[in-house]
């Protein structure tokens, strides 16, 4: 979860209103869970570079994110859910989970800012966590969340098989779709497992 700031979270919500026993009393996922209906947009970093996957420590930039929109034309606009791919999910299908839960590509944290100026509604990604490991930013672990989660209250998903909708996007050439990431209902809960669907 990310650090809290001078005791708080987003919103001014108190740090003290989530622990791992009671969970979160206040801003619980399970308020979301219906909402996690919207367009999707695919940004393909691992094709705009013409590799399977992008290596190992790489951190996906905002020019990234526009020269994948352009390549594509596509544009990530106010209310989409962003899906990034870096291929990193093939580590997984390929059966090294510890190769996936290592070192890895991901979002910068510069990211957060172009996310924020697009105003999109959630982020979701390929890889074990979301933003490049290990962490460039020195003293921080995950930079990345405590910006997107803390400070802007952005929904985050992980762990992500793009693998069949890019391929279909690059044969169509449409990277858009509806995007459908409902997930469990638990009250108190700070995320929930989803079965993700694009509709094309």
């Amino acid at each position: 979860m990310a650090a809290s700031r001078d005791g708080l979270f987003y919103n001014n919500v108190p740090a003290a209103t989530v622990d791992h026993r009671a969970g979160a009393r206040r801003n619980s996922f399970d308020k979301a869970v219906t909402r996690l209906i919207s367009r999707g947009v695919l940004l393909d970093i691992a094709r705009l570079k013409g590799v399977d996957r992008l290596p190992d420590g790489y951190a996906v930039t905002p020019a990234d994110l526009s020269a994948a929109e352009e390549e594509q034309r596509v544009r990530v606009g106010s209310g989409d859910v962003l899906l990034v791919r870096t291929g990193s999910i093939g580590w997984f299908l390929d059966g090294d989970a510890t190769r996936f839960m290592g070192d890895q590509p991901g979002l910068g944290l510069d990211c957060a800012r172009w996310l924020h100026e697009r105003d999109v509604a959630a982020v979701a990604v390929d890889n074990a966590v979301r933003e490049v490991q290990p962490s460039p930013v020195p003293g921080a672990r995950i930079p990345f969340h405590q910006v997107a989660i803390r400070d802007m209250g952005l929904t985050l998903g992980e762990m992500f098989n793009f693998e069949d909708l890019a391929r279909d996007c690059a044969r169509d050439g449409v990277w858009a779709c509806q995007f459908c990431g409902t997930g469990l209902r638990i009250t108190g809960a700070v995320g929930s497992p989803v079965t993700p669907v694009a509709l094309k």
